[in-house]
């Protein structure tokens, strides 16, 4: 695996916290900026080399998958939906299955992650340690402000919203192909899969550097959307 050429993005969420947004769109098509999660991550997949990406739809998937077929897109497309929840880790599998090439390495994003960053360092960086599995790291900015004090408890000054000391699961992923038979199921990979690796010292951690924000609430979209706006100038 010296390039990755295919994807799967998990875009079958309820989206509940972005409510009413996702009364009538499924979370991968809100839009930021006037564009839609799911366009700008194609776009960013193919600029990496990917051709060939399966969407995993649940709520509103008829509409996604409206969306999708409404104009050219930069890699082929296709869309699975499962006819019961599976979990994120089953989702994986499901939609896993059904890429193109199953002797090759694969990426997986959640469909509320807009980001930018080096995908194709990233595969090297999976590939030189050897994983099955590398995940994006983020440091996302924490909701609140800090307090810093010197040696003597003496408060030396305040930041506001600093990046979180300690990077969690950016919900981007380098896979190899083996990873499928290790995958659930039903279920969540982040509480079987990826425990399991890292007990076998077979799972890698990628330090995003780039822009990275997940998609969760309406605080959310605003934030990005004036962060987008302050890249652009």
């Amino acid at each position: 695996m010296s390039s990755v050429r295919q994807a799967v993005i998990l875009a079958g969420g309820q989206g509940s916290r972005l409510k009413p947004y996702t009364d009538t769109v499924p979370k991968a098509m809100i839009e930021i900026s006037g564009r839609c999660i799911i366009d700008h991550q194609l776009d960013w997949l193919a600029e990496a080399g990917v051709t060939d990406v399966v969407v995993s739809a649940g709520h509103l998937s008829e509409v996604l998958i409206d969306h999708l077929a409404t104009q050219e897109r930069p890699v082929r497309v296709r869309t699975v939906v499962e006819a019961e929840p599976l979990g994120r880790g089953g989702g994986l599998k499901y939609a896993g299955k059904e890429l193109p090439a199953p002797d090759e390495g694969w990426y997986a994003l959640n469909g509320d992650i807009w980001t930018r960053f080096d995908l194709r360092g990233m595969t090297s960086y999976h590939l030189e340690r050897q994983a099955l599995a590398t995940i994006g790291l983020a440091r996302p900015r924490m909701p609140w402000g800090v307090v810093e004090l010197d040696e003597l408890g003496r408060v030396t000054d305040f930041v506001e919203s600093p990046p979180s000391p300690y990077p969690i699961n950016g919900g981007v992923y380098v896979f190899s192909p083996e990873i499928l038979d290790l995958l659930p199921d039903v279920g969540d990979h982040e509480r079987t899969t990826f425990p399991q690796l890292a007990k076998e010292r077979r799972l890698a951690g990628y330090p995003i550097e780039g822009y990275w924000r997940a998609i969760d609430t309406a605080k959310d979209l605003a934030e990005a959307a004036k962060e987008l706006a302050g890249l652009r100038r």
